[in-house]
């Protein structure tokens, strides 16, 4: 889309899939909840976030190279339907056998969300605003992760089950769906050669290519990774109360919804490289402070400054790798919503780590790791730039 006008008949649903895309981040009050309700081991209970998000491993480049052919909107719906079905699954029938098959059947729908959503929302604003937009979407996404957890204690203080929130999350995705089936998109066609196996995975012979897909890999991880352990640490370090706790994500959450929205306005303006380095290093900064916090109040801060930090990354990532390959956009999205199975990977690492060691502090240096290669990324793109 070359003009400079947005059409919000055409943004507005596609917006909405974003929304739905959050639903996902339910994984960390899941998480919370479950592990009390059947008595979960640490790393037993990080099998949740695990089967959400190890479908992105499996199923990404399949569905790139499914929509190469059958158009991103029909796509779009189809992973939407998935979504719905993971929602409602689990809260007809409650155990943790039915949980994990709900949460993979989320990680399904979601995976193939992921994949089209990112390219039809570039085919229906302008070229010069898709960093800032792709950075809106993600604002957008942002309020649905950060209400699911108040959300879900409100309606276990006011209806005694948390699960509820499943059904109503189930609806607003049927919804969406109607809403986008009905909209009339002109998607992008793809005139060369089709996306297949061997052409998506050749990519990654590509050093640039492969370094920032590893990059979208462990932002992901750091994102689940705080998402599905803050609740853990602060229970562990300050004695939390399990309310207070568990709020730590709607904070971290909240934080992104701002960094989002802020850099959706900022990206307009200054340059996406130098906006990338400044997100990783206040990225670094937090983390390493959250981690070493004198208390449950200043770690609470922290963990809004954290989500402020890590907003942009993924969806900075994404634009200057697609900006460099414009033509190769299929295969890319693929393989960058495949390393979204960091969220699958890096929160079991970090409940392993805290189950061998008994610490959970310990375990939390994985997101320092993490966060570390993302700043010499951020380094090295501008470099390979200039």
């Amino acid at each position: 889309m070359s003009e400079s006008k947005i059409s919000l008949k055409f943004v507005t649903p596609v917006l909405m899939s974003f929304f739905v895309m959050s639903f996902c981040d339910i994984v960390g009050i899941g998480v919370d909840r479950i592990k009390i309700d059947f008595s979960l081991s640490n790393t037993l209970a990080q099998l949740i976030p695990s089967a959400v998000f190890l479908w992105f491993f499996v199923l990404s480049v399949p569905v790139g190279i499914l929509q190469d052919r059958i158009g991103k909107r029909t796509v779009l719906n189809i992973g939407m339907t998935i979504t719905a079905i993971g929602l409602f699954f689990p809260f007809f029938f409650y155990s943790f056998g039915t949980v994990l098959f709900g949460f993979a059947m989320l990680g399904i729908g979601n995976t193939i969300v992921q994949v089209s959503a990112n390219p039809l929302l570039v085919d229906v604003v302008p070229s010069a605003r898709r960093s800032s937009l792709l950075s809106f979407s993600q604002f957008v996404k942002s309020i649905g992760s950060m209400i699911a957890a108040p959300f879900a204690g409100w309606l276990a203080l006011q209806f005694g089950d948390w699960k509820l929130l499943l059904p109503v999350f189930g609806i607003v995705s049927v919804l969406s769906v109607i809403w986008l089936y009905f909209t009339d998109i002109r998607e992008t066609k793809n005139t060369e050669k089709r996306a297949t196996f061997a052409s998506s995975f050749k990519l990654l012979g590509t050093g640039y290519i492969a370094m920032m897909v590893l990059g979208i890999f462990l932002v992901v991880g750091i994102d689940v990774g705080i998402n599905a352990f803050s609740g853990q640490f602060l229970l562990a370090k300050f004695n939390s109360p399990q309310t207070f706790a568990e709020s730590g994500r709607s904070v971290y959450f909240f934080g992104k919804m701002l960094g989002t929205f802020g850099g959706a306005i900022m990206l307009v303006k200054l340059s996406t490289r130098k906006f990338f380095i400044w997100s990783a290093i206040l990225g670094l900064i937090s983390i390493l402070s959250f981690i070493f916090a004198p208390s449950g109040s200043i770690a609470m801060a922290l963990i809004f400054v954290i989500g402020l930090g890590v907003a942009n990354i993924f969806p900075v990532i994404y634009s200057l790798t697609v900006g460099k390959y414009p033509l190769r956009s299929n295969e890319i999205s693929g393989l960058m919503i495949m390393a979204v199975s960091g969220g699958a990977v890096i929160p079991l690492v970090m409940g392993w780590i805290s189950d061998i060691s008994g610490n959970v502090t310990i375990a939390m240096m994985v997101l320092v790791v993490s966060i570390t290669y993302l700043l010499l990324v951020s380094l090295f793109q501008t470099k390979s730039q200039s």
